[in-house]
This record gives C-alpha cells, sequence and structure tokens, in this order.
C-alpha cells in the first residue's frame, strides 16, 4: 500500500514539474525581447532598449518570436487617443445631459400648460426688477441733473473769475452718480439679456415636452 502511494506521489511531482517547465517555456516565448519604431523618414529602427531614434513615436515591444506584445505611444499618437477619449467623453456627457433633462421634464410637467405658467412667473420677477432698475436710473438722472447746476457755479465748469474751486463733496457725489448709472444701466442691459435667455429655453422646453408626449 506504501509502495503504491510512493508511486502516485512520484507521478504527481513529474507531471507538476513538465507543467512548470512548460509554462517556463510558454513565458520565455512572450518575453520582450527588442524594440521597433520608425522615425520621421520612415526609417526602421531596433534595439534591446529603446533606440534614442524611437523618441517621440510609436516603439513597438516584440518578443522573442517578432510579435508585437505593447505599444508605447509616440507623442502625435497620445495626442489622439487624447482627443479622441475627450470627444467621446463630451459626447457621453451631452447625452446624459439630455436624458436628464428629459426626465426632469417629463416628471416636472404634466401639461404645456404648466411650463408657460413657469416661464409666466419668471418673466413677471425679471420685469419686476427691471421695473425698479429703471427707477433707480430715473433718480439718478434727476440726481445728476442737480448736481450739474450745482458744480457749474464752481471752477473748473464756471467761466466767473472768482468762482471758487469745485468742494470735494460735490465732485464726490458727482463721481458715485455717474457710477450708479453705469452699473444701473449694466443691470437693464443684463436683465434684457436674462429675459431673452429665458424665453428661448423655455420655447425649447416646450418644443421637447411635445416631442416626448407625442403633442402638437
Amino acid at each position: 500500500m506504501r509502495g503504491i502511494r510512493r508511486i502516485a506521489t512520484t507521478i504527481v511531482l513529474v507531471a507538476m514539474a513538465y507543467g512548470a517547465a512548460d509554462a517556463a517555456q510558454r513565458n520565455s516565448s512572450s518575453r520582450e525581447a527588442f524594440f521597433r519604431c520608425k522615425d520621421a523618414k520612415g526609417q526602421t529602427h531596433y534595439g534591446d532598449s529603446v533606440p534614442p531614434e524611437c523618441a517621440g513615436f510609436d516603439t513597438e515591444v516584440l518578443n522573442e518570436n517578432g510579435m508585437q506584445v505593447r505599444l508605447i505611444e509616440g507623442e502625435p499618437t497620445r495626442l489622439k487617443r487624447l482627443e479622441r477619449e475627450a470627444a467621446e467623453a463630451k459626447v457621453r456627457k451631452e447625452k446624459d445631459q439630455r436624458a436628464l433633462r428629459d426626465r426632469t421634464l417629463t416628471e416636472t410637467y404634466l401639461t404645456v400648460e404648466d411650463i408657460e405658467r413657469l416661464r409666466s412667473q419668471r418673466l413677471e420677477m425679471l420685469n419686476a426688477q427691471y421695473r425698479i432698475t429703471e427707477q433707480n436710473i430715473t433718480n439718478l438722472r434727476e440726481r445728476q441733473t442737480r448736481l450739474q447746476g450745482q458744480v457749474s457755479r464752481f471752477k473748473p465748469y464756471s467761466d466767473k473769475p472768482n468762482a471758487p474751486p469745485l468742494p470735494d463733496h460735490l465732485a464726490s457725489e458727482m463721481v458715485n452718480t455717474v457710477k450708479g448709472l453705469r452699473v444701473y444701466e449694466e443691470s437693464l442691459a443684463a436683465n434684457r439679456k436674462e429675459q431673452a435667455d429665458l424665453n428661448a429655453s423655455f420655447d425649447s422646453d416646450v418644443k421637447r415636452f411635445k416631442e416626448l408626449k407625442g403633442l402638437r
């Protein structure tokens, strides 16, 4: 009985040894052996290590059988890959954003009237801000007119030889008034643009909602 176990053990050990030798042979056949590339003139270069001429160019890593096992990217290939990956990422992002927008539309609104109602509410808020800004501009222009009448009595705005110099507080108030007018006028322009953008966005939402719901 012991002899049978000893023979079986020997067989197993021999099989394991052959298996290890076979694996080592396979590994050696796929081992990286040398490098190959083509330079800008199309000339091929080989080497046991990466040849200096391969710097910046695609370099193939070959095994002992001359088969390519991997590729070291050159700069042009790397840049093209990065551009391709960036373009693919942009497409995926836009697709995800469209899907999110569609889901938001269908989950937020039941009818086109719901979208139009929200549009009206937001436009009314912007219109209220617009009216307040217009009133502020009117008030500042009235102040500017009043100040111009006051500063006209002082140098350098007065032609009278004995006119006193412009007081600092008047000069400061005039400057602040002019700056305030500019700020409010820019605010009006921004409000008008925001209203136009809002209308365009809601027009797009209505159109897409109708497409999703099969409406005309």
